[in-house]
């Protein structure tokens, strides 16, 4: 009987549930860190000791656990199989009336604001790379500004929870991070296109492309959140009710990617017409709490692996600490970006309202990214760019969920006297 080399789905998704139980038990008991942030530190500390007890007793402890991490392949578990429940999930919780507040503010932070952070990220590595003697082309430093310019919605939306910011706010920010991930999912495509050199950049057949995938996006989420809405409208079952979501969810992506358009979008579509007008006119009290519980459970538990594959992905870069360098150079551009991306495009609007009440410290230091930037440089094709590319994508994540996740409570008690009261009066004039 031959060995098996390779671990099957089952024995994969097990190995990690298991370790994020146990991590998560552990953190519980002792680090006390929010459950998230916990697994992230617990995962890279266990990362480090892995390489470093294997530099000295030289067991290939380092080798099997990175053979286990490829075979798990991060940038397709996420991209083409988790993201899809995370942002339903993440989607139903937020409210639809909050979000329409500050609708323009979320278009203009979504598009224009990532482009603009994007350019900003993308040159400024650019030039940061070449003071530091390191040789990579403009194009695949653009590449690396498309995708650590979206934030994370994952991390977002259990940060603002936890920040204890007002509901308008915290549609706000969810809003923003949800659709700016799509968006920011396509510029991403488009630039690696042009940097691989598979295709040659045309500025308007990126911009067609941009409005295919993202108006296609919408378009899919909106038919998709109807028809499930209009299915369980006819019937009170919690169980197939929640079957009917769950069809909308792989379904929906899956057709997503046939039809060449934004599943992430999509989804975040389709989650906020269930999550709104589902659970208010399509679902009885008893199926609305069974609706709640079952993807609360769904959004726990696969939040609890990604954020445990995120420290324990370090294994993966800790071989190239050169590249880790470049990394804490990005780290205050990319702050920096993030609230030029901001600020600039209301300030051209003229309409500041929505910064009010210190409001702007709170968005950009809130701005988390997390495992979608790094599932996106994981996806890079093999090479020195790949390696550059993914230790700054890493240092940047561990960064922005570990300090500014465990700091944005002190943020909101700063900055953030009235909260309520000022974004409330804000409202949408934005």
């Amino acid at each position: 009987m031959q060995p098996q080399t390779a671990l099957d789905v089952f024995d994969t998704a097990a190995i990690l549930v298991v370790l994020a139980a146990a991590l998560g038990y552990l953190n519980h008991r002792f680090l006390r860190l929010p459950h998230t942030i916990g697994l992230t530190v617990m995962g890279a500390i266990a990362s480090v000791v892995i390489v470093v007890a294997d530099r000295f007793v030289g067991i290939g402890l380092s080798t099997a656990a990175s053979g286990f991490l490829e075979n798990v392949d991060f940038s397709d578990t996420l991209l083409e199989g988790m993201l899809s429940f995370l942002l339903f999930a993440g989607a139903m919780t937020v409210d639809l009336e909050h979000l329409k507040r500050s609708r323009w503010t979320i278009l203009v932070s979504a598009t224009v604001g990532v482009i603009l952070s994007t350019l900003i990220v993308g040159v400024g590595f650019w030039l940061i790379l070449g003071a530091m003697g390191l040789d990579l082309a403009l194009i695949w430093c653009l590449v690396f500004g498309a995708l650590i310019s979206p934030t994370d919605p994952v991390a977002v939306l259990g940060l603002v929870r936890a920040a204890g910011v007002n509901k308008y706010l915290e549609a706000r920010m969810t809003g923003e991070s949800l659709f700016n991930d799509g968006v920011g999912v396509v510029v991403f495509a488009i630039l690696l296109s042009v940097a691989t050199g598979s295709e040659s950049f045309s500025a308007v057949k990126a911009a067609e492309l941009f409005v295919l995938e993202a108006g296609g996006g919408v378009a899919l989420g909106l038919v998709l959140g109807i028809a499930g809405n209009r299915l369980m409208r006819g019937i009170d079952e919690h169980n197939i009710e929640i079957l009917i979501t769950l069809a909308v969810v792989m379904g929906g992506y899956a057709l997503a990617s046939a039809l060449h358009v934004s599943g992430p979008v999509a989804m975040a579509v389709a989650g906020l017409l269930v999550g709104n007008h589902g659970v208010t006119h399509a679902m009885s009290e008893h199926t609305a709490q069974r609706q709640t519980d079952f993807w609360s459970l769904v959004d726990e538990l696969l939040n609890s692996v990604l954020f445990l594959l995120i420290g324990l992905e370090a294994l993966l870069i800790l071989g190239h600490p050169r590249d880790l360098i470049g990394g804490l150079a990005a780290i205050p551009l990319v702050l920096a970006a993030r609230a030029l991306s901001l600020g600039l495009p209301v300030v051209a609007l003229g309409r500041m309202a929505p910064f009010r009440g210190g409001v702007f410290p709170f968005l950009v230091w809130g701005g988390l990214r997390g495992g979608i930037s790094i599932a996106l440089a994981l996806s890079l094709p093999a090479g020195p760019e790949r390696d550059i590319v993914l230790g700054a994508t890493y240092m940047v994540v561990i960064f922005s969920v570990v300090v500014q996740g465990l700091t944005i409570g002190t943020v909101v008690r700063r900055f953030m006297k009235e909260p309520d009261e000022a974004e409330s009066k804000g409202g949408e004039a934005a």
